[in-house]
Formats: C-alpha cells, structure tokens, sequence
C-alpha cells in the first residue's frame, strides 16, 4: 500500500506545528497526503485502501475521494491540507484539488471547529478536575482551532500558520498562563466564532456538484 503513496500521491504537505510557525528545533515533521489511485483498480472486487499510514514516520495520506468527503464535512484537520504553506509534493491533479478548495467551505466549519474545540476544552477540564493536571500542550490546539475557526468564517480562507500568536500560544503550552485566563480566553474566541458564523458570508452547504466534477475529472484523467 505504501507504493500507491511513494508513486500516485498528487498532494503532500507538512502540517501541524512547523506549519503552524509553532516548532522549535526539534520538532517532528507531520506530513499529509492525498494519492489517487489508477481508476481501474475500482473494477476489481477488492478495492484500493482509502488511507495510507506511512511509509515515512508521522506520515499519512488519503486516498483522493476519501480526502474530498472528509473535507466536505468541513473536517479541521483535512482542510488544513488544502491551505499549508509547506508543500512538498504536487502533481496536475494536486493543482485541481488546491485550485477547488474554496468549494469545500461552508457554515457548518462553525460547527465543525466549534466542536473540536470544545472537545479539547473538556478533555481538559475532565482531567483537571480527574488529577488536578492540566494539558497544556491540548489547551494550546483548542485555543488555535478557535482562532482559525473565526477567520475561515470572516474571511473563505483557512488559517494555519498563526506565528502571529506564536508567543502566546508557546506561553499556553508551556502553562506559563494560569488555567483561569485560557479558559476566559476560549470563552471569549468561541463568542467570536459565533459572532463570525453569524456575520460569514459562506455558503450554507459546500459545492458538492464542483467537487463531484473534480472527482469525476481526475478519475477520468487516471483511467
């Protein structure tokens, strides 16, 4: 499976902190891909992987249909793929993938970065209440992701790199901030991306139709 990878990938990028402008040296590179398989390897009985772990280490990739579904759920961590400032790989089909992004968004990325954020913001007040602990390396992403979730809304444009915030984030992991005010401060982004969804000017739904061609394109481009 990890040939399909080394050989069909379309669209490799790097994410998480080194593309978030939050590494230090020592950092780990977390690369995302999408690869598409030939289509007549759709035809058999058995069909091609919709993922790929690896083969490099904190790598993984999609297989291109699988990568538009979830990004038509206004998946955080997918769209992230489609707006990183590090790519490594890209192929003509990875140009008409990057090229549709914007066909992804919609009103639900309030939701869906709403609820992420939330998530993590429970998680750690379940364990601080749990052990008296606080994971501040969690607290920092719930922060960020509230942070995106208001610009994609205000502006049709997913936010990765956040160096801008880069001092106080690193300060929120670090647990330099007391509990209290990161808690105070995600209680003031999520107002803020209320106040955003309300105000978007995205569409309701994605453009699945746009989308459903740009599939229907590379399947025909890889047959």
């Amino acid at each position: 499976m990890t040939e399909l990878v080394e050989r069909r990938t379309v669209l490799a990028v790097v994410v998480g902190s080194r593309a978030y402008g939050l590494h230090g040296p020592d950092s780990d590179y977390d690369r995302r891909g999408v690869f598409a398989v030939p289509t007549r390897a759709f035809w058999h009985l058995d069909k091609p992987p919709t993922h790929v772990d690896g083969p490099a280490a904190e790598q993984f990739s999609w297989e291109f249909e699988r990568f538009c579904l979830l990004a038509l759920q206004a998946n955080p961590t997918v769209l992230e793929v489609l707006w990183s400032p590090l790519v490594e790989t890209i192929t003509p089909d990875g140009e008409r993938l990057l090229a549709a992004r914007q066909a992804f968004l919609s009103r639900r990325m309030a939701e869906t970065y709403g609820r992420y954020a939330q998530d993590q913001l429970n998680r750690v007040a379940s364990r601080r209440d749990r052990t008296g602990e606080t994971n501040h390396k969690q607290a920092m992403h719930m922060i960020r992701l509230l942070v995106a979730g208001a610009h994609v809304l205000r502006t049709g444009d997913v936010l990765v790199d956040v160096r801008h915030l880069r001092g106080k984030l690193l300060a929120v992991r670090r647990g330099e901030l007391p509990w209290e005010t990161v808690a105070a401060w995600a209680t003031d982004l999520l107002a803020e991306l209320a106040d955003a969804a309300a105000a978007t000017a995205l569409p309701e739904l994605p453009d699945r139709d746009a989308v459903d061609r740009l599939l229907i394109a590379v399947r025909e481009g890889n047959l």
